[in-house]
């Protein structure tokens, strides 16, 4: 807003740098005494500032702007006749002896005679000035709001996407615990405990736009050691996250879903599998892949609603356009989900 401020500020003193420099402009090489320049250009000055500011302030958007564009150009055709019959009336009643003077030429004639068809053109700089500088500010005020709606509906979608995401794993975790129940209760009151606090970190610490990655790091090994709990000796899990404090932030809750997905579909009870989660940092980018065996789940199995993989896809798309690579593919019999982002 202040940026915008300015240059309209700069624009208005453009315009009439423009228009005061005219007078010598018009007037060089002729030698003109300073009452023959007063009447021919300081008192149209006058009438130029008069129909900037008319237009700039009143007629453009009570007529251009709202297409009544015959009305636009009679009234200003009319303000233009009647300042064109002010000055000559001026002209006669103060300035009628000095200018009878003949006006000295040079040797390509005199310069500052103008016809009464270049003395119109001359009342339309300040006319077509106004429109230009209106135009753009209606137009850079436009791209805001268009800019500041854009940016509403991209804080609304992820909004959604991330309050989707929440009762998601929460879903997802419960029936894991409901799992360990019978087999484990112990196992059973340790896990909601663990989900407690994985809660609590998605409730209040995720509300930010950005997080930073140790703590994104910090509970997703929380969240893997949880679904350890339920899983057999036949399922070996294994990751790998960076150990050092790496600076980068990022959005929140972006990884979690694959996590989800690996144990989801890369767990069986009668097989041996193994999950492996790695994630690496180079500068400002972070690369984060799971891979697991694929046992796909049959189609009335409800075990989750199936919304975490179209949900990152969807997340990532709003939040890194441009910024990020997620790929999935099924290779020798193994899921593979690969996610890379260049954050700021």
């Amino acid at each position: 807003m202040y940026k915008n401020k300015n240059i309209t500020i700069f624009s208005h003193l453009l315009v009439w740098l423009v228009l005061f420099s005219m007078p010598y402009v018009l007037s060089y090489g002729a030698s003109q005494e300073i009452e023959r320049v007063i009447a021919h250009f300081w008192i149209p000055l006058v009438f130029y500032f008069i129909i900037f500011y008319v237009n700039y302030l009143i007629v453009i958007d009570r007529f251009l702007f709202t297409k009544k564009t015959l009305i636009f150009v009679l009234v200003n055709l009319v303000m233009i006749a009647v300042f064109i019959t002010l000055k000559e009336q001026i002209e006669s009643i103060f300035f009628q002896e000095i200018l009878k003077k003949p006006i000295k030429e040079d040797g390509n004639g005199p310069r500052f005679k103008m016809s009464l068809y270049i003395q119109m053109l001359s009342y339309m700089a300040p006319l077509l000035f106004s429109i230009a500088i209106k135009t753009t500010k209606r137009w850079v005020q436009t791209e805001n709001e268009r800019k500041e709606a854009a940016h509403i509906k991209l804080k609304s979608e992820l909004q959604h996407l991330h309050y989707q995401l929440q009762p998601h794993f929460f879903f997802n975790s419960l029936n894991n615990i409901y799992a360990l129940v019978d087999i484990s209760p112990e196992q059973a009151k340790i896990s909601i405990h663990s989900l407690s606090k994985l809660m609590r970190y998605m409730l209040y610490d995720t509300n930010e736009e950005l997080v930073a990655l140790s703590k994104e790091i910090d509970f997703m090994k929380k969240y893997i050691d949880l679904m350890k709990l339920r899983v057999s000796d036949k399922t070996m899990v294994s990751y790998n996250f960076p150990s050092e404090e790496t600076g980068i932030k990022i959005a929140p809750l972006l990884f979690i879903s694959l996590i989800e997905n690996a144990f989801k579909h890369g767990v069986s009870g009668s097989k041996e599998s193994t999950i492996h989660i790695n994630m690496t940092t180079t500068n400002k980018t972070v690369s984060f892949t799971t891979e697991n065996n694929n046992f796909p789940k049959k189609t009335d199995d409800k075990s989750g609603s199936g919304i975490g993989l179209p949900n990152i896809e969807k997340r990532i798309e709003l939040l890194y356009p441009n910024k990020s690579k997620f790929v999935t593919e099924v290779k020798d019999h193994r899921f593979i989900a690969s996610l890379e982002i260049e954050t700021d």
